[in-house]
C-alpha cells in the first residue's frame, strides 16, 4: 500500500468539531446518520465530485460523543485542489449541517496520516453532582451523577491507571485488535459551572490523554472511578479491574453524551513518516520475569 497520496493527489488536513447528539458516531454506517457521511457527502458535492472522497480521522468517535478538537484527511486531485482550494472551507460551512464545522484545511505536510501520525489523543470527561442536576443550558454535554464526587480520591485512582498496560478489562474487544494502550495523563478537576449561571457549584471534569483509545475504553475508565468518587468502592478498585483483564459487572460504560475529543496531538513534520509507521505495527507487552 502506498505511504501517502496517489500520484497526482495533494492530502488535505481538515480541523473540525461537531456535536454528537444526532449521529451515530463517526464512522459510515448504511441507514444511519454519521460525521463521516455528512462530511463526504458535503465535500463531493462542493467540489461538483461524481465520487465521493474518503475521509481518514484520527479517532472515531462513539454515538453521542462530541468533537471540538477532530482531525481528518482526504486526499484531492492536485488540479481539484487548485481549483477549490481558496473557497472549500466557505462552501462547507455553507453545506454541511449546523452540528458539523470545519474550522481548518490545509495542505498536510509529507508523512500526515490523520490517524496513524497522531501521537496522542485527548478527551474530557464533564459531570456534574450537584444535588439539583445539571444546569439545563449545558445537559447536551455535562452528565449527572445523583451523589456528590470526592475528586481528590479519583485522582488517587487515577494515577494507578497510568502508563502502557493491556486495559481489556475497559474495552469492548475486536477481532484482530490489541487492547495494548499508553494512558500519558489521567486526571479530575474541578471548574466553575459558569460564572454567569444562577446554579451554584461546579463541574467535575475528567482530562483522559492516551497514544490511542481502544472501544468505550473513556466511558469505562471514567464509570470506574465515579464508583471511587461516590465511595461505594475503594481508591484501588479501578487498579483491580485493570489487573483482572476481563469486564467487570460493576463497572459500567457510562453514557456517552458527556465525552468530547477535545484535542489530537502530532510529532514534528520531520518525524511524521516514522510516527505513520511505528503506529501500525501491533503492540504486545514485554514478558514478565
Amino acid at each position: 500500500m502506498k505511504d501517502g497520496p496517489a500520484d497526482g493527489h495533494v492530502r488535505i488536513r481538515l480541523d473540525l468539531a461537531y456535536q454528537g447528539a444526532e449521529f451515530a458516531g463517526w464512522a459510515r454506517q448504511p441507514g444511519r446518520r454519521t460525521v463521516q457521511d455528512e462530511l463526504e457527502s458535503a465535500l463531493q458535492v462542493v467540489t461538483r465530485s461524481p465520487e465521493p472522497f474518503p475521509l481518514t480521522v484520527a479517532g472515531r468517535t462513539d454515538a453521542g460523543v462530541h468533537a471540538r478538537g477532530q482531525v481528518a484527511h482526504v486526499d484531492l486531485p492536485a488540479e481539484l485542489w487548485a481549483q477549490h482550494a481558496e473557497k472549500l472551507l466557505r462552501r462547507l460551512a455553507g453545506r454541511l449541517p449546523a452540528d458539523i464545522r470545519v474550522y481548518r484545511l490545509a495542505e498536510a505536510p509529507v508523512g500526515f496520516d490523520a490517524r496513524f501520525a497522531a501521537i496522542w489523543r485527548r478527551y474530557a470527561y464533564r459531570v456534574a453532582d450537584h444535588q439539583g442536576g445539571v444546569d439545563p443550558l449545558l445537559r447536551g454535554h455535562v452528565l449527572w451523577h445523583d451523589r456528590p464526587l470526592d475528586v481528590d480520591r479519583m485522582n488517587e485512582a487515577a494515577r494507578l491507571l497510568l502508563g502502557e498496560h493491556d486495559f481489556a478489562a475497559y474495552c469492548k474487544k475486536r477481532d484482530g485488535a490489541t487492547t495494548i494502550r499508553t494512558l500519558l495523563e489521567l486526571r479530575w478537576d474541578r471548574v466553575p459551572v459558569d460564572p454567569y449561571a444562577a446554579q451554584e457549584g461546579s463541574l467535575a471534569i475528567a482530562t483522559v490523554r492516551a497514544d490511542a483509545f481502544c472501544h468505550n475504553m473513556v466511558r469505562a475508565l471514567v464509570g470506574a472511578m465515579l464508583l471511587v468518587g461516590d465511595g461505594h468502592r475503594p481508591v484501588d478498585f479501578p487498579g483491580q479491574v485493570l489487573a483482572g483483564g476481563v469486564r467487570h459487572s460493576a463497572v459500567n460504560v457510562i453514557r456517552p453524551h458527556g465525552l468530547t475529543l477535545e484535542e489530537v496531538g502530532y510529532p514534528a513534520d520531520d518525524q511524521l513518516a516514522e510516527r505513520n509507521r511505528v503506529s501500525r505495527r501491533l503492540r504486545t507487552l514485554p514478558a514478565a520475569d
